[in-house]
């Protein structure tokens, strides 16, 4: 089959940091779903991986976190899945990426994809759905009720993937006032189609902003990106008794600016379930089915933001490259070999 992978942790601008390369096709055992691979998305995570963990001497490492395909074999103990099945899903850490005409892939982390999307604008969604998702409704333990009134979410880094999704679950499913952070006009525009019913800019000190815009100490607050740069002022702005959830790596943090107001602190990273085969795995599974109906009622739109064109290696490094500078808006997404 054909992937793309690295042999070296490069730069992305140098010829081999992403090269095309043959592989075996794999078998699906036990509890797996061997995947035809139709698209893909490109997540920062996909650029940590490639950047920081080189593989053994001689070996290629296939990474890549977001696919939409077909069931093509399943493993003898699949129950959830049949072959001729269209899927979405996010994948796991610790085995081979979906940069690849076939995958493997534990059905427990797999949902049906959405009937009204193609395989690319499905392929933009799952890795960012489950981890705005998780944060959300698991981690700040936001009811999905619209009834509620008077509490705030606070996004920072709103126009990223993980943000497109929060920004869109927040202001659909429950009664949340939605804070967006935003700095480029159409990153402005682009949070506020997807529903926030404020945005302020990241640039300036986010609880001067808030200030600015005569808002109330914030309930939650979300913070995708530069955490370490704005945690004095997440501090400042969030409410006593409120909540306030990480997703990103940031350089060392006081927590103890949190103490005095009582607010709590909580980290979301998806690959939690499948990397430690927890006993709520198979939640993965239900959120992701859950997603495609919100997205097939119209309720949840998808995020895709750039097409790229097929899945090969010139593409996948101009996408990098674009993650990289940290002007994505939305998701990239690549389709078909």
């Amino acid at each position: 089959m054909k992937a793309v992978a690295y042999r070296k942790s490069l730069p992305i601008t140098d010829d081999d940091a992403l090269i095309d390369i043959e592989l075996p096709d794999p078998q699906a055992t036990g509890r797996d779903l061997l995947v035809e691979v139709r698209a893909i998305s490109v997540n920062p995570v996909d650029v940590k991986i490639r950047a920081n963990m080189a593989p053994a001497d001689g070996d290629a490492k296939v990474i890549g976190w977001d696919a939409a395909g077909v069931v093509k074999a399943v493993g003898p103990d699949v129950t959830l899945f049949k072959p001729g099945d269209e899927v979405w899903y996010a994948g796991a850490l610790m085995r081979p990426g979906t940069n690849s005409e076939l995958h493997l892939v534990d059905e427990r982390i797999v949902g049906h994809k959405p009937k009204k999307l193609d395989f690319a604008k499905a392929a933009a969604m799952p890795l960012t759905a489950i981890t705005a998702w998780e944060l959300l409704f698991e981690r700040l333990e936001v009811g999905r009720d619209k009834g509620v009134q008077g509490k705030s979410l606070l996004v920072i880094g709103a126009a990223g993937g993980v943000g497109s999704i929060l920004v869109q679950l927040a202001r659909q499913l429950t009664g949340l006032t939605v804070i967006a952070t935003a700095s480029r006009p159409e990153t402005v525009e682009w949070v506020k189609e997807l529903g926030a019913h404020h945005v302020i800019d990241h640039g300036k000190p986010l609880n001067e902003e808030i200030a600015r815009l005569g808002l109330p100490p914030v309930s939650y607050v979300a913070s995708l990106n530069q955490t370490d740069h704005h945690w004095n002022a997440i501090a400042e702005l969030v409410a006593p008794q409120g909540k306030v959830a990480l997703i990103d790596d940031p350089a060392a943090i006081d927590v103890r600016l949190l103490k005095r107001k009582s607010v709590s602190l909580h980290w979301e990273f998806m690959f939690t379930r499948s990397m430690f085969d927890t006993a709520d795995i198979q939640k993965q599974h239900h959120l992701l089915n859950d997603m495609a109906q919100l997205v097939d009622t119209g309720v949840i739109k998808t995020t895709l933001a750039e097409r790229f064109g097929k899945i090969n290696a010139a593409n996948l490094k101009r996408a990098h490259a674009l993650i990289e500078s940290n002007r994505a808006k939305g998701k990239i997404v690549l389709e078909g070999f």
